[in-house]
């Protein structure tokens, strides 16, 4: 086996030139495919990690669909039931349930302090678990408590964006903010969260949901407003027990509509696996559309070896009616030029993986994208590289063990 492998690095140090161009198509491909492959494992986790960063297991319950397939029907949405505060203190009474948390919220224009203002901040009336469920940390003051809710207390917990940009380097403990007609008291400072899918997740003002209703009315008159303007109920469930809960929820969510047997589910359940699952959806199309170009790449590479083979049995028939005429056997020469083909294809793959993981880390530190590289691709790369090298080789090297050798002996 080793002086086949001595002869065929012979072969590559006699035609240099056309070796490399031989396998660059092999090292375009698998570079190729390591570099995609890599981004689409980097935002992978990144959403991953954004996803999870909403929350721990969260399942939702909503009157709108969050993972939605085609058109909404707005107006059988709008004539749904609105969720309530209620419903959300009777889905904690269940048994897999941690807690539930009833938020509602809008966006606020422009909010001002003194000289400084931000547009579009998100003003979210809830519970006093909010915080602990959304995986938001009080950074500085203190988180809303049952009194607050209780007392309908005109405090809130702003986001890092809005500590930030508001006040700079003064402390907003203490600071009242204008919204609308109203003033709300900051108690509380939220540490900086990041985003999810591009949105801030730190320019809000959480209070407690007992005060926005009193500041913000149920006057929802807009079929949209009456559509998506409600609560939505965010629910921990026990560890382990979320299918559970799940099966809990819908069953007091139908008592509590009154729905019969025979009528559908007037409410949505999702959780954060859907948007996962939702995002990998839209990706997918993308993923197989470019993963098969860098295939036909590859192939393309493997006709170009299995060409080049070709003219090489052509220039060495003389050489293997010699080998044969001094007892080397047919299979001999078929696994010599099939370990050439694929040394040639697995050189390829070498450098083709080198690349692609330099190109990939290049892209991570020059972009915002983030690559992430395993080694299932690295293999991927090397078993691409090593099977277009025999599958390509087999024919050439079949031919060449088929040679007669008197007939090649007078080969001219």
């Amino acid at each position: 086996m080793r002086d086949i492998f001595d002869i065929a690095l012979q072969t590559f140090k006699a035609h240099k030139l056309r070796s490399f161009l031989t396998a660059l198509g092999i090292i375009i491909g698998v570079t190729t495919v390591i570099v995609i492959l890599s981004l689409i494992e980097g935002l992978n986790q990144s959403v991953a990690k954004q996803i999870r960063s909403i929350g721990s297991d969260l399942i939702f319950v909503t009157k709108y669909s969050m993972v939605q397939m085609g058109p909404a029907n707005i107006e059988e949405i709008a004539q749904r039931p609105d969720l309530t505060p209620e419903d959300a203190l009777a889905i904690k009474q269940l048994p897999s349930v941690e807690t539930a948390i009833p938020t509602i919220e809008q966006n606020f224009t422009k909010l001002k302090y003194r000289d400084k203002e931000i547009a579009r901040t998100s003003i979210e009336g809830s519970s006093e678990d909010f915080s602990k469920s959304h995986n938001y940390i009080v950074e500085v003051g203190r988180d809303i408590n049952a009194e607050d809710i209780l007392y309908k207390r005109n405090v809130g917990i702003i986001g890092a964006y809005v500590a930030k940009n508001l006040f700079g380097d003064e402390s907003p403990i203490g600071k009242d903010l204008n919204i609308g007609a109203h003033r709300i008291r900051i108690i509380g400072v939220y540490k900086e969260k990041g985003s999810f899918l591009g949105q801030s997740m730190d320019n809000l003002i959480v209070i407690p949901y007992s005060f926005y209703e009193k500041i913000f009315p149920r006057r929802r008159t807009t079929l949209f407003e009456k559509a998506f303007g409600g609560y939505t109920i965010s629910v921990v469930p026990k560890p382990k027990k979320v299918e559970e809960a799940m099966d809990e929820i819908r069953e007091l969510m139908r008592r509590r509509h009154g729905l019969r047997l025979d009528q559908p589910d007037d409410f949505e359940l999702g959780t954060q696996q859907m948007l996962f699952e939702l995002y990998q959806n839209i990706t997918r199309v993308g993923f197989v559309a470019i993963v098969a170009i860098a295939v036909i790449s590859l192939i393309v590479g493997g006709i170009g070896i299995m060409n080049i083979m070709l003219v090489s049995v052509a220039e060495r028939t003389r050489e293997i009616g010699i080998r044969k005429a001094v007892g080397a056997s047919n299979q001999h020469i078929l696994f010599q030029f099939l370990a050439e083909s694929s040394a040639l294809a697995l050189v390829g793959g070498i450098i083709g993986i080198f690349l692609g993981v330099l190109l990939a880390w290049l892209i991570s530190i020059v972009s915002p994208l983030k690559a992430a590289v395993s080694l299932w691709m690295i293999l991927l790369g090397f078993g691409f590289s090593s099977g277009v090298g025999i599958f390509f080789g087999m024919y050439p090297a079949r031919k060449a063990a088929a040679l007669n050798p008197i007939e090649a002996l007078r080969y001219e």
